[in-house]
């Protein structure tokens, strides 16, 4: 009778938000940084050309904005773990390799071709967001290339010091 409710009600509807929201361990990790600035810049890009007489490439920072997006939620939610059909470091390299080429192109004729503030800022915000790209598929290339170097290195013979086999070289 008139008892206030236990605060454990709550308790289940902040777990459910906090699932959403991206790990601290993920954010403040090297990848998390890359993705969380690909996102940022990207998303600042595209306000940037949407706002220019350069609208006409607008679709491509949004389209990489909403891929950093999802990269983000899905690493930090451990989402890609769930699907092991997918080879997601290869699809986040070649997301970052072709975002990093047409975020440079797009920003090349945005600086060069058009005239208004916008436009010179959307270039700008492109060539930032381009090194944020570049730096990423750079990491990736390494974490791959010492991935297919560790799947090698198990054809290696065994170690064989200590064993007398009679025969010299």
């Amino acid at each position: 009778m008139g008892d206030i409710e236990a605060p454990e009600n709550n308790r289940p509807r902040q777990t459910i938000v906090r699932s959403l929201l991206p790990s601290k361990e993920f954010i403040t990790s090297r990848k998390g940084l890359l993705l969380l600035g690909e996102v940022v810049m990207s998303f600042i890009s595209f306000v940037c050309f949407a706002a220019s007489t350069a609208a006409a490439f607008v679709t491509a920072p949004f389209i990489e904005f909403l891929a950093a997006l999802f990269l983000l939620f899905a690493y930090s939610t451990k989402f890609n773990e769930r699907f092991k059909g997918f080879h997601w470091p290869l699809m986040d390299f070649l997301r970052c390799v072709s975002a990093s080429i047409i975020f440079f192109i797009i920003s090349m004729i945005s600086v060069s071709k058009y005239l208004d503030g916008a436009s010179k800022a959307a270039g700008v915000f492109g060539f930032i967001t381009t090194i944020f790209f570049a730096l990423d598929f750079y990491f990736i290339f390494n974490e791959l290339a010492n991935f297919l170097k560790g799947g090698d290195s198990s054809e290696e013979p065994p170690n064989t010091q200590g064993i007398n086999t009679g025969i010299l070289f």
